[in-house]
Parts: structure tokens; sequence; C-alpha cells
């Protein structure tokens, strides 16, 4: 109805039809009727419709994008190129922002930010956290890799921080992949669409950061 037809009726005297909001249904239990429910309780059941894996990819990205945030602070005083530069000042934005969605969505259902034991299930037997050369989880770089980044300037850095910020990339991709591999996780609206976000973003970043690195 425009709004030119609402003035009308309303000269009329005639009160324009009031459009309906389509009904919410909630699905029962198996051998159960579904109920409607309020808009309300449909935020309320999407903010508890999570499982622990979801929580622990939530904890682990954020330990994952600290450290990206970490790398592009290294590049302010070293990076030589300005390509580099750009990108990693928008690869420190989004993260940052990314990292404050994941601490809401955990904060928002009485659950901590930081998992009880990060590392768990990225180690081999017999490795543990404290070990220079092997990183915290997926894609991270290990304390040691770390080093030899913090110790390089100019083309030298651009080069492993390139080389670093894909694998870090890739790793979040592979966080990504397990979680959606199991069949229970990421059924809560925002968790998906951060996921497939994502998934997006660092593969596009990838690209370019490999379309530069053939530059240097």
């Amino acid at each position: 109805m425009t709004l030119t037809t609402v003035l009308i009726l309303a000269i009329l005297g005639e009160a324009p039809a009031v459009p309906q909001t389509p009904p919410i249904f909630n699905p029962g239990a198996p051998g159960q009727a579904s109920r409607v429910i309020s808009a309300a309780e449909a935020v309320e059941l999407s903010r508890t419709g999570f499982v622990e894996v979801d929580v622990r990819f939530m904890q682990h990205m954020i330990v994952h994008h600290a450290q990206a945030v970490e790398m592009v602070e290294l590049m302010q005083t070293r990076a030589s190129s300005e390509p580099v530069r750009r990108l990693g000042d928008r690869i420190a934005r989004s993260q940052a922002a990314e990292m404050a969605l994941m601490e809401e969505w955990l904060t928002g259902r009485g659950l901590p930010i930081t998992a009880a034991d990060p590392h768990a299930g990225h180690h081999g037997p017999g490795h543990g956290a404290a070990d220079p050369n092997i990183p915290l989880m997926p894609g991270m770089l290990s304390p040691a890799r770390m080093a030899a980044l913090a110790a390089s300037t100019g083309p030298e850095f651009d080069r492993l921080f390139l080389e670093g910020m894909i694998q870090h990339h890739q790793g979040a991709l592979d966080m990504v992949g397990a979680l959606l591999d199991d069949p229970e996780a990421a059924e809560d609206p925002m968790l998906s669409d951060f996921a497939s976000s994502v998934t997006a973003d660092q593969a596009a970043e990838i690209l370019r950061m490999q379309s530069i690195l053939s530059e240097l």
C-alpha cells in the first residue's frame, strides 16, 4: 500500500488494514506438535542453540585472530612494501572486529572467552604448548617463527609476513571446515554467518597475498 493510498483512506475516514506478522513456529520434540512463539522467544532460542564444539571453535578462533593482529603490529616498524602494509592494516581491522563479535557471542551466553586448554587436540603425543617449534593450533606460527618474524626487516620481513599470514588464514579455513564437518555444529545463526564470512574473506585475502608475494 502506497503512502498516497494511505492518505486517501485517511481522508475518507477508512483505516488501512494493518499487515499481519507471520507466526513463528517452534518445532516440537518427536511426537509433539509445533507451537507458536513470540519474536522475543525466537531470539532467545537462537542464542541458546549451540554445542560444545561451537564454544571451543569461538574460543580458539579468538586466540587464532589475536596472533594475526600481533603479526600486523610487528609490520608497522618492519615492512617495506606498501601493498603489504595496506593489506596488513585491513587484516588487523577485520580480525579485531571479528574478535569483538566472538567475545560478545560467548559472553552473551554466559560462557568464558578463554578455553580451559586452548591447545588441546592440536598437538601430537608428547608435544606441549611450550615447545618453540610447535604452534598453539592449526595455521598459527610457532613461537620460533614469530621470533624470526620479529627479528626480520625490509623485504625479508615482507616475505615472512606474507608466507606466515597465508598459512595463518589457511589454518582458519581448516578450523571452519572442521566445525562444519560436525553435523551438530554451527546451528546458531550468528555463528553460521560468521563461519561463512571467515571462509569468504580469508580465501580472498589468501589469493591477494599470493599475488603480492609473487611480485616481491
